[in-house]
Formats: C-alpha cells, sequence, structure tokens
C-alpha cells in the first residue's frame, strides 16, 4: 500500500510539473486574444488604417468586436464598420468560416487552462494543506518553470530563425481546410492582421510566459533557498 501510494505521489508531483507550462502557455495565449493594446499596437504599428481605409475608432470596432465573439455562444461573427461614410460587413463568408474555426481553437485553449489550473490549484492545495509538502511543492514549480523557459527559448528560437514555416506548420496542423489561406488584396481579416502582427503576437507570447515561469520559479527557488540557510543557521 505504501508502494502505491509512493507512485502516486511522484505521478502526481510530475503531472503538476509538466501542467505548468501548458498552463502558463495557454494562459499567455487566452491573454493575448482578449487584449485591445495588442490589437491597436498592431493596428498602428503596421498602418492598418491605411490598408484597410478604416479610420482608427473602427479598427477599435473591429477589435472590441472580434474579443467578444470570441467569448460569445455566437456560432458566426457579424461586424458592421463605417468606410467612407458607409456601413458594410467587415467580412466575406470564407472570413467568417475561418473565425469559426478560430473560435474553436480558443475555445480549446481556454478548456486546457481551465483543466491545467484545476489540477495545478488542486495540487498545490493538498501539498500546503499537508504542511512538509510545501518544499516539494515549490521544487516543482522550479521545475515546471525551467521546463517552460526551455520550451519557450526554443520556440524564441524558431520565432526568429523560421517563422514562416512555424506559422504555416500550425495552420496546416490545427485547420482541416484551406479557409485560412485569405487574400490580402481583398480579405480584410488579413489587412487587419499581417504577417508581421502574428510575429509579434507569437514573441508576445512566448516573453510573457517566460516571464511568469521566472517570477514563479524565483520565489519558489527563493524560498527554498531561504528555508535551507534557516536549517543551516540552526
Amino acid at each position: 500500500m505504501e508502494y502505491k501510494l509512493k507512485i502516486l505521489s511522484i505521478t502526481a508531483r510530475w503531472l503538476f510539473i509538466l501542467c505548468l507550462p501548458i498552463l502558463l502557455l495557454t494562459a499567455s495565449l487566452g491573454g493575448a486574444v482578449n487584449s485591445p493594446w495588442l490589437y491597436k499596437y498592431g493596428f498602428q504599428k503596421y498602418d492598418v488604417s491605411q490598408t484597410t481605409g478604416l479610420a482608427e475608432v473602427e479598427l477599435e470596432t473591429a477589435a472590441t468586436g472580434l474579443i467578444s465573439y470570441f467569448n460569445s455562444d455566437d456560432e458566426d461573427i457579424t461586424l458592421t464598420v463605417v468606410k467612407d461614410g458607409e456601413p458594410f460587413e467587415l467580412f466575406n463568408e470564407r472570413e467568417i468560416a475561418h473565425l469559426r474555426d478560430v473560435k474553436a481553437l480558443i475555445g480549446l485553449d481556454y478548456w486546457v487552462l481551465l483543466a491545467t489550473l484545476i489540477y495545478a490549484l488542486g495540487y498545490a492545495g493538498v501539498s500546503l494543506f499537508r504542511g512538509k509538502n510545501w518544499r516539494r511543492l515549490a521544487r516543482g514549480v522550479v521545475g515546471g518553470s525551467g521546463i517552460t523557459l526551455a520550451l519557450m527559448l526554443a520556440l524564441g528560437v524558431g520565432i526568429i530563425l523560421g517563422f514562416d514555416q512555424l506559422f504555416w506548420q500550425f495552420h496546416v496542423i490545427s485547420f482541416a481546410n484551406e479557409l485560412w489561406q485569405l487574400d490580402p488584396a481583398k480579405d480584410y481579416l488579413i489587412m487587419l492582421f499581417p504577417r508581421g502582427f502574428w510575429y509579434d503576437a507569437a514573441t508576445f507570447c512566448a516573453l510573457a510566459t517566460a516571464g511568469i515561469a521566472v517570477v514563479l520559479g524565483g520565489i519558489a527557488g527563493g524560498c527554498l533557498l531561504f528555508t535551507r540557510r534557516r536549517l543551516v543557521s540552526q
């Protein structure tokens, strides 16, 4: 019985360690999707107002509409903006269908985020409740943060050296159709979010994930170091 409990404890700890990178990355992705600042940054940096012919206030309407859609129960998006004084539907049928697929991916991200968060909090709660196991929890946080940093470093290198290939491969794996292959000359979705925007967004998510890992790992590592020094001094 004691052997089985030990195996269960080790399994639970490794699940926690491996959950941490997934939790942090999905949290960063969810934050990026819902960040008006990131949309506005991309619109201004890549002069999207000139590319689309839409005023900045209409671009803000588009960003708000997309964020609202991704968090709604609506199957399709209906987004009306004003251009040259006339209202019109921003996205055509192909873009709407692709956004439906994108929303499904975002929904999956939310579910994975929720599942890993519940497990991480549950494991942390049990570890803290059992008193002395907080050190095991702290070591798990340090280990999970270390794995996260290694993965984000690899992702960062991939973004710098071969972003276009990564971006293409992501779409091939994530979508069962070719609706994502849009025309930058006529499809507003790709005008709003050009290649450079996705490069910056990927970099932002990698840096945000790594930053949170550094903070969590630093706090956990600092607690372990402080405890060790205190024990030595005694």
